[in-house]
């Protein structure tokens, strides 16, 4: 189905720069999070969505629509639709969206004139886009489609479904989250106020995604204490901390990292080392689908730091592990209800469910440990993150098509 306002929805939401901060104590971290917030808050009430309003807790917007059903139906699910309005740790100021209208799948398509271009030789997945009109960078800032793209999604579906009371529906919650890319938007989310059965986010990649089972994630910060003297008189007394830090890499397994790695493996991936001979500080992030070698990882890190401190009969090596978030496949396959219900959906539509496990997380992954299964839907964005990203308007508009047929699917007549 075609839906006239979600492009121009859409670029309006992408030009508004709310980047997350990962360094901030506030919540959201950021004011133009707030500022965008407020604004979706005045957007949904014209529409007229009801108990709109900002979670004084989460800085969530939460809105509900109402159930039009009458006693004529059985008992119907309340289903919730989460997105979140930050983007990622990419230059984010002054997004100018530029729209390629009718892609023919082969051409290269220049990033404005910023010397940047989308070659489907570097990038194959444009092939997937014969005939579609994609709206893409200026090659200066990422795009935002992660997640404005959901956003725009989820607030054209509940204006299409309060135009249109024909369509029948049962309760309807929305949530649109601040700092889901520094991974603490869900933290203080209030699942019982939200007041849903079960929920989805629309923050997936290409047509047909279907997500319900994530990495478990933790962020691991090493402290590397030297001992730093002149260099002429070095022998036996200086330790320098960058070569603790070299020590301590060398010591975790060569293939697991991010870019040799796949599928279901796991990885440890160093994001930031910085320091000088008197200490130094490293920072990972440790991911695996498989809760005990996620386990394992984490272990390995305590025993590198174990035998280096020993080595120098004192703590010099200092290993501080937070864990981020865990596999929500643990929580939804006790009850599939709203994967089966996603599938038949996207079947329905004459989209090919794509279910694999993703290497990463969304809300969903906390959220479903907090007493809200939620698996991820596909919002269309691709090479997401970067200068190079892209999003198909006809994709877009089948992610529409998705949140009213789950909605439609979920309606039963009592018998």
């Amino acid at each position: 189905m075609s839906y006239p306002k979600l492009a121009t929805r859409f670029i309006r939401y992408a030009q508004q720069e709310t980047r997350s901060n990962e360094q901030s104590v506030t919540i959201p971290s950021t004011r133009n999070q707030l500022k965008f917030a407020r604004e979706l808050v005045a957007e949904l009430q014209n529409i007229g969505l009801s108990n709109v309003r900002i979670s004084q807790k989460s800085a969530y917007v939460l809105a509900t629509i109402p159930s039009n059903l009458s006693a004529d139906y059985a008992l119907v699910p309340k289903i919730g639709f989460i997105a979140h309005l930050d983007t990622a740790d990419f230059n984010a100021k002054n997004i100018q969206p530029q729209l390629h209208q009718n892609y023919d799948g082969k051409s290269v398509i220049p990033l404005a004139d910023s010397g940047y271009r989308l070659d489907p030789a570097e990038f194959p997945n444009l092939k997937n886009y014969v005939g579609q009109d994609l709206i893409t960078t200026d090659g200066t800032t990422l795009l935002g489609a992660d997640d404005k793209a959901g956003v725009a999604e989820i607030i054209t579906a509940a204006e299409y479904l309060l135009t249109h009371p024909e369509v029948k529906h049962g309760t309807i919650q929305i949530g649109i989250g601040p700092d889901e890319e520094i991974g603490t938007g869900a933290d203080n989310f209030e699942v019982a106020e939200f007041g849903a059965d079960f929920a989805y986010t629309v923050d997936g990649g290409p047509l047909g995604e279907l997500e319900y089972e994530t990495f478990n994630a933790a962020q691991a910060k090493i402290k590397l204490i030297g001992k730093n003297v002149h260099p002429a008189t070095a022998k036996g007394v200086m330790i320098n901390a960058l070569q603790l830090a070299m020590n301590f890499q060398a010591q975790l397994p060569a293939d697991e990292v991010p870019e040799k790695t796949e599928g279901r493996q796991g990885f440890f991936h160093l994001v930031d080392l910085n320091g000088t001979v008197d200490q130094a500080e490293m920072t990972y992030i440790i991911r695996d689908h498989d809760r005990a070698k996620f386990e394992s990882r984490k272990e390995l890190l305590r025993q590198i730091a174990a035998r280096m401190n020993a080595e120098f009969k004192e703590e010099r090596v200092v290993v501080d592990l937070t864990d981020q978030y865990y596999n929500m496949r643990e929580v939804i396959e006790k009850d599939m209800t709203s994967v089966e219900l996603a599938k038949l959906a996207m079947e329905q539509l004459g989209i090919k469910p794509v279910v694999y496990p993703v290497r990463g997380g969304t809300d969903g992954s906390k959220l479903s440990f907090m007493g809200l299964p939620t698996p991820n839907l596909f919002a269309g964005g691709e090479n997401m993150h970067s200068r190079f990203e892209f999003v198909s308007i006809q994709v877009m508009e089948q992610a529409v098509d998705l949140i009213l047929k789950i909605v439609g699917l979920a309606v039963k007549q009592k018998s």
